[in-house]
């Protein structure tokens, strides 16, 4: 079976908060002969596991990147990647994948009002457009 993975599958079978949801969710991933995983089901991920479980940062990425890295894992890895090194600067996940989503979609210019995602998207050598914030 070939599998869509939702944020909740994918925190069930991490967090394991529920030791029987835990227990399914880890047997459909484990069956499925591919598994694909949604850029936004990964930031859902992130936010819930950061800000719902205060999860560790640093977990929440090696999460991501056990993840990622199973060969039966369908994703945008690229997305993937710019979402983690974002978070491994201490930003926002989400911001790393809409700028690499967006570039991958033509956007040269990340604009944005969030100072702190333009700041770490620039220190990775993509253009930004940090916007005034209304007076």
């Amino acid at each position: 079976m070939n599998i869509t993975a939702d944020t909740n599958l994918l925190l069930r079978a991490i967090v394991a908060d529920d030791p029987d949801a835990a227990a399914v969710a880890r047997q459909r991933l484990k069956a499925a002969r591919t598994v694909t995983i949604p850029g936004i089901v990964l930031c859902e991920f992130v936010w819930v596991a950061v800000r719902a479980y205060k999860s560790p940062r640093h977990a929440v990425a090696q999460a991501i990147r056990t993840l990622v890295s199973d060969p039966k894992v369908v994703c945008d890895r690229d997305a993937s990647e710019a979402g983690l090194a974002i978070l491994d600067s201490g930003g926002d996940f989400a911001d790393g994948v809409i700028a690499a989503e967006g570039r991958r979609l033509g956007g040269t210019v990340f604009a944005t009002f969030d100072r702190k995602a333009a700041s770490l998207i620039a220190a990775q050598g993509h253009a930004v457009d940090l916007l005034p914030a209304a007076p």
